[in-house]
């Protein structure tokens, strides 16, 4: 990261990292390192596809934080599986700093059993309230017809549970209420991908 001039991001409690995802973008040499300026930047610099329609800018910037915060306490499970997809090498890294920054042993992170439960209680209770918040109105978008950014946010975790958890976690979690968090990553991929 430092190679290509990418700057560090400060994760708060004096954490500064360099932090993925990263857009270098030819045609103009940016170099962006956060998931909003990237979105704020492709919005600016490639209008034809909206994603902050409506003005929706700010209302998407809470939507975010309410999300983050809902599932916050359930991030060392997501730590703990996230430990388990990476090579060697990166999985001591990550380990060592995951342990820094949360301040306790890895191995208390999420233990099997009533931890473990709590933390799929947060999950289960995050994703009833995206079902209540996207069930306002008529559409398939939390917005309804409109796709926003909310809707990236909503498949960026939705696509990290797929990545980092067990098949049959995955399975679980994409199943509830009715297929709809499988379906919505899968349009959300069809919607990203047009050209």
């Amino acid at each position: 990261m430092k190679e290509i001039g990418a700057r560090i991001n400060n994760l708060g409690r004096g954490v500064e990292m360099y932090t993925l995802p990263v857009l270098s973008d030819p045609n103009t040499n940016a170099l962006i390192t956060d998931s909003w300026e990237i979105a704020e930047y492709l919005e600016k610099t490639y209008p034809e596809k909206l994603i902050f329609s409506n003005k929706s800018r700010g209302l998407i910037r809470v939507f975010d934080t309410a999300i983050f915060d809902i599932l916050q306490p359930s991030i060392p499970f997501h730590f703990l599986r996230t430990s388990q997809i990476l090579n060697e090498r990166s999985r001591e890294y990550f380990i060592t700093t995951k342990a820094a920054q949360m301040r306790r042993k890895f191995s208390e992170f999420s233990p099997e059993g009533p931890k473990r439960d709590e933390h799929w209680a947060i999950i289960k209770r995050a994703m009833e309230t995206l079902k209540e918040w996207y069930d306002k109105e008529e559409g398939k978008w939390l917005m309804g017809d409109i796709f926003s950014y909310a809707d990236i946010i909503t498949a960026q975790r939705l696509f990290w549970f797929k990545r980092i958890l067990h098949d049959d976690e995955w399975e679980k979690i994409a199943s509830w209420h009715d297929g709809r968090w499988g379906k919505l990553l899968a349009d959300v991929d069809k919607e990203c991908n047009r050209v």
